[in-house]
């Protein structure tokens, strides 16, 4: 993180700070990643340059559970995913607005998601 002082005003300064999101993946590692990922049924879309899966689940519980297992984990990760639930399917969508982008963020809760819901899915 860095620190950038903006202005001084009546002997107040006023700072900036900005967190460098490097998080963002280079051409090999985007590469490598969606090769991993879309074995396990992600796919690119390049539009947007985010991922996407659709999964689903016995009823409603299971992919309500779903939702809140990786809600839990987002939060932590202060990394929310893009989703929409209809009663046992779940289409989960990962990009990182602050770099235009995939992350090694969408990575880690791309792999979380493969995870929990191996054997997990209808």
């Amino acid at each position: 993180m860095s620190l950038r002082m903006l202005s001084i005003s009546r002997g107040i300064a006023r700072f900036s700070t900005s967190v460098n999101v490097s998080g963002a993946l280079s051409g090999q590692q985007k590469n490598a990643a969606l090769q991993s990922l879309a074995k396990k049924g992600w796919a690119h879309d390049y539009s947007r340059d985010a991922i996407s899966r659709k999964l689903v689940f016995k009823d409603f519980g299971e992919a309500f559970g779903f939702m809140t297992r990786v809600a839990i984990k987002a939060e932590k990760m202060d990394h929310h995913p893009e989703w929409f639930n209809v009663y046992n399917s779940v289409t989960v969508t990962l990009t990182t607005h602050d770099c235009n982008g995939l992350s090694s963020k969408d990575v880690e809760l791309a792999e979380f998601i493969n995870g929990i819901t191996e054997g997990f899915e209808k």
